[in-house]
């Protein structure tokens, strides 16, 4: 019913629209609006979008005046939390609206960087203990990350020039952040201004990292020199590094995949929920600048594709804390998964092969829920300590 009242709303205001195809509902969510073509957003090309009005895309699409100029293009929007892909000056100057997701995939990024701290041998143990996480970018993702973190009394310290200094209590400088056990890159991509994030860990900020420290870059590929961590990687066997984005993605270095510890194809963000969230707001975003009214959201079951009882997990360590956190975390999802997944497509693919398969990689993900959709079913048999933790991190707990 909804679908047909919003069909009826929109039937005198057809528009025509290129979106990605990894944009997933965007048929359902736009269709009322026009036609859909959905295209391959790493390579679209200007003569694609000659007769478009809207444009959707993800972080993979450079939109800029090489793009657009000449197209009838009037509203641009991502369904991302990054706009670095995003000519926004261009954009502005020629009175094409633009619009974002902030936040719709970042619970999936917090997933993400638990799941490789559960992965790395004793890293859980030490900071829950006396280890200390630093977060470079106290953005969406930055500062959830901390309020997980903060409680399951995992001591933090935090790094961003941009927000108000008081925002946040653990914000510090960049120093004392590089000198943390785990170091989380959450920063957007800039290289101008006053602080810009390109390269931010260079070769100097590399080399003077204390022993023993873990590296998880899961913003935006350049903000670490991809060489200069080759070089650190290859020259000290004290260093960890998980990289989940690369600089020059889709052809990503193998000879770093091959020396960091846990790699992914930028899929950091890509959980299901996340993803249809960020569907839903630039649907609404859309709705807005054409002001014309978005009704109820389409959400069809047979998309969430895993049943209620495949969101229920069973701990059996009772008593542990550090043992259940494990076993919830990589019960639901396990980032060793998408490491073996990556190495084995490029290394066993021809190097000229490798951007595709990349690409492949992200396209044919498999579908990944975020923590909170997981029921822990067994609460009641868990030490409270135990419980404590799981909800922390943000599974339910049936009690």
């Amino acid at each position: 019913m909804a679908f047909e009242k919003r069909r009826m709303a929109f039937e005198k205001r057809s528009f025509t629209i290129v979106a990605d195809e990894n944009i997933p509902q965007v048929e359902q969510y736009f269709s009322p609006v026009g036609e859909v073509r959905c295209v391959d957003g790493r390579h679209l090309s200007q003569a694609q979008l000659l007769d478009v009005d809207i444009l959707l895309v993800r972080s993979v699409t450079e939109v800029n005046e090489a793009l657009l100029a000449g197209t009838k293009v009037r509203f641009v929007a991502t369904a991302t939390i990054g706009t670095d892909h995003l000519d926004t000056q261009y954009l502005d100057a020629n009175g094409i609206g633009w619009a974002s997701a902030p936040g719709c995939n970042a619970d999936s990024v917090v997933d993400f960087v638990i799941s490789a701290c559960c992965r790395m041998e004793g890293l859980m143990e030490w900071l829950l203990t006396q280890g200390v996480v630093g977060i470079v970018g106290m953005g969406n993702v930055g500062s959830r990350l901390y309020q997980r973190l903060d409680k399951l009394g995992i001591a933090c310290c935090g790094y961003d020039p941009l927000i108000e200094q008081s925002r946040y209590p653990i914000l510090t400088d960049l120093d004392t952040v590089l000198a943390a056990d785990v170091i989380c890159l959450h920063t957007p991509l800039t290289i101008h201004g006053s602080h810009p994030s390109y390269h931010l860990l260079n070769a100097e900020r590399l080399a003077s990292l204390p022993a023993g420290t873990v590296i998880v870059s899961a913003g935006r590929g350049a903000v670490i020199d991809g060489e200069a961590l080759k070089t650190a990687l290859t020259d000290r066997d004290d260093l960890g590094a998980i990289l989940d984005v690369w600089e020059n993605e889709p052809t990503i270095d193998i000879e770093l995949m091959k020396r960091v510890d846990f790699g992914s194809p930028h899929i950091a963000g890509y959980s299901l929920d996340g993803k249809l969230t960020g569907t839903r707001m630039i649907f609404e975003a859309c709705c807005r600048f054409l002001e014309i009214e978005a009704g109820e959201p389409i959400i069809e079951d047979t998309d969430l594709a895993l049943t209620s009882d495949s969101l229920n997990i069973v701990i059996s360590e009772k008593t542990e804390v550090v043992g259940a956190i494990k076993e919830a975390v990589l019960a639901s999802y396990d980032i060793a998964n998408d490491d073996q997944r990556l190495r084995g497509r490029m290394l066993h693919c021809a190097a000229c092969d490798r951007g595709l398969e990349f690409d492949r990689l992200r396209k044919d993900y498999p579908i990944r829920r975020e923590f909170s959709k997981y029921h822990i079913t067994n609460t009641q048999e868990l030490a409270e300590p135990v419980v404590g933790a799981l909800q922390a991190l943000g599974f339910h707990c049936d009690l």
